[in-house]
């Protein structure tokens, strides 16, 4: 067997979202073929984990070499180039969760968008950079404080598989932080840098409303793989969510696409529907400017209990859990296509 016929072979398969060959677009990284095992072992330039597009990229390589008398071994890793000032060495993928404006369900989309990708099966942390207003810890019923180690390491504790921070864990239930930007962008450098994440598919940011400080600090000093923006159909929201996603753009940071959250109401006595925060908007929104959208999300009371009780609404049952969970993998597919993509342009 030589490696130029497994490559012949997986000509064959296509990537869906770049249109054309795996060989062609450069994402087949090695081949190789160990005889004495009978093992063919290819590394592929997949880098989104669990992204039900990059699994089906898998499934096609093994179909063409399934009639081949070897075992396969597949492994997906994205080449990077390393240095000794690399932040976050040990994650694969930094998702800012965004929004121009407070009241949209940002928070209620990170935490559920990291649980959801963690009971995927994906090794995940979830950051709550919202220095002011920090609350995923209840939302994910999380009191327990983090560890110190060496005096100064921060060994963070984990709920649903996650690993998590929060400055909820620093502070006094009641107590509001009242700090001007030089420390904001301290105590953020300080939670991202001093905080033993370990290895990590992705890393979710929960990020506070609006384009200041901590956006700033985020995006001058964090390798994000990409942004998901949330809005309610609303237009006001919709005009916020435009000035966020213009604050990306001027960061040359990736947009994964846009999250329409509160959609629709369904009436449980009736069953009729209601658009109590209009209809819309979140994907006209999205075809605008030339972006995925990636779900819209329904207005269901479960999902503010959900929250409150630290119960995330992905994990449940029926309409609403399915609605989140086809989010979570539209934006692991959206993270795939971004790696894939800047491995094509190299």
């Amino acid at each position: 067997m030589h490696t130029a016929t497994v490559r012949d072979r997986l000509r064959d398969v296509t990537d869906p979202d770049l249109e054309d060959d795996i060989v062609s677009l450069g994402l087949v990284n090695a081949i190789d073929i160990d005889e004495s095992n009978n093992t063919i072992r290819i590394s592929l330039a997949l880098g989104a984990p669990y992204s039900p597009a990059e699994s089906k990229i898998a499934a096609q390589v093994r179909e063409v070499l399934a009639d081949l008398e070897y075992d396969l071994d597949l492994a997906a890793t994205i080449p990077s180039v390393e240095s000794e000032d690399e932040v976050l060495p040990g994650v694969t993928n930094v998702i800012a969760v965004a929004s121009g404006k407070g009241g949209v369900g940002k928070s209620t989309v990170a935490v559920n968008l990291a649980t959801g990708l963690s009971d995927l099966g994906a090794r995940v942390g979830l950051f709550d950079a919202d220095i002011y207003g920090p609350n995923v810890p209840r939302m994910v019923d999380a009191g327990e404080a983090p560890e110190t180690e060496d005096e100064q390491t921060i060994v963070p504790p984990e709920k649903y598989g996650m690993k998590l921070m929060s400055m909820a864990f620093l502070v006094g239930e009641d107590d509001p932080v009242i700090w001007r930007g030089p420390m904001v962008h301290q105590i953020l450098t300080q939670l991202v840098e001093d905080v033993r994440w370990g290895d990590l598919d992705y890393l979710v940011l929960d990020l506070p409303p609006g384009t200041g400080d901590t956006q700033l600090t985020i995006l001058q000093t964090l390798p994000l793989t990409g942004a998901v923006v949330v809005t309610t159909p609303q237009d006001v929201a919709v005009d916020d969510a435009r000035k966020g996603l213009r604050m990306f753009g001027e960061h040359d940071t990736n947009v994964l696409g846009i999250v329409e959250n509160m959609a629709s109401f369904t009436c449980p006595d009736c069953e009729s529907i209601h658009d109590i925060f209009g209809e819309g908007g979140g994907q006209v929104f999205a075809a605008n400017n030339d972006l995925p959208f990636l779900g819209s999300l329904p207005l269901d009371p479960q999902v503010r209990t959900g929250s409150d009780d630290g119960d995330p609404a992905v994990l449940g049952s029926g309409g609403t859990a399915d609605a989140f969970e086809a989010m979570t993998a539209n934006v692991a597919d959206m993270v795939g296509v971004t790696r894939r993509r800047d491995v094509m342009n190299r």
